[in-house]
Order: structure tokens, then C-alpha cells, then sequence
């Protein structure tokens, strides 16, 4: 038993942008409303203070690591091992030790890392890294 189609009419081949004018105008919408939100941002002034003098009582030692990975403690060459001793022995039971490194900018991460680990084992918790002020 078919089913015949008796009338002339066409198939329907216009798009309904019913649907996509309603999607447009609801992304509108929020893009509206999430805008300025975005490109908002907080003024805080920041208070002025004078420079604070370091702690005098403070044990400062300066490690040094050249472009190459070589270091050095207070410009005397020394080895990992031998860093790794001298730190132990500057650091043991001084709450008031601090180590500066300075590394080159070439060095790469990894070796700051293992000097950084070296320093953690020997005892050292305070740790700077030292820069230079930028033009």
C-alpha cells in the first residue's frame, strides 16, 4: 500500500534562520555582558616606605656560577662536593645563614637546580637569587 502525493508542492529547500538568529543574539548577549568585566582591573597604590636595613647578625656566603657550570663559594673555585660540605658546615644549626647565588644568564636551569638541591641538603633555608637591575 503506497501512499501517493496527489498535490503539486515542491520540497522546501530555504533554510530556517529562525534558530540561528536566536543563538546570535543570546551570544551577543553575553559577549555584552562579559566584556567589561574583562578589561576590568583593580588601582591599588601601593604604600612608600623607606629601605629597610638587612639583619646585621646575618652569615652571608655568595655562590657563583659561571657560563660553563663551574661554581665558586666567596671567588674560591670548589666542587659540588666540597660545596656541599663547606654549606653543612656554615649552616649547621645558624638560623641566621643566607646563601646568594649568581649565575650566569647562559647557565642552564637544571644546573641552578642542583645547586639548589646541593644547598638544600647541606641545611641552607634561606636562599636569593641575585640579578641585576634591568635598564
Amino acid at each position: 500500500m503506497a501512499f501517493q502525493n496527489n498535490s503539486n508542492q515542491e520540497m522546501m529547500s530555504e533554510i530556517n534562520v529562525t534558530p540561528l538568529v536566536d543563538v546570535m543574539l543570546v551570544l551577543l548577549v553575553v559577549f555584552i555582558v562579559t566584556a567589561p568585566l574583562l578589561s576590568q582591573s583593580l588601582e591599588v597604590k601601593l604604600p612608600r616606605t623607606a629601605a629597610v636595613a638587612g639583619r646585621m647578625d646575618t652569615k652571608l656566603q655568595t655562590v657563583t656560577i659561571n657560563a660553563q657550570g663551574a661554581i665558586s663559594l666567596e671567588s674560591i673555585s670548589i666542587s659540588d662536593a666540597d660545596l656541599a660540605k663547606q654549606l653543612a658546615e656554615a649552616a649547621a644549626g645558624k638560623d641566621n645563614y643566607e646563601l646568594h647565588v649568581h649565575a650566569d644568564e647562559t647557565v642552564p636551569y637544571g644546573r641552578v637546580a642542583q645547586i639548589m638541591a646541593i644547598a638544600q641538603h647541606a641545611g641552607v633555608s634561606k636562599l636569593s637569587f641575585m640579578t641585576m637591575a634591568g635598564q
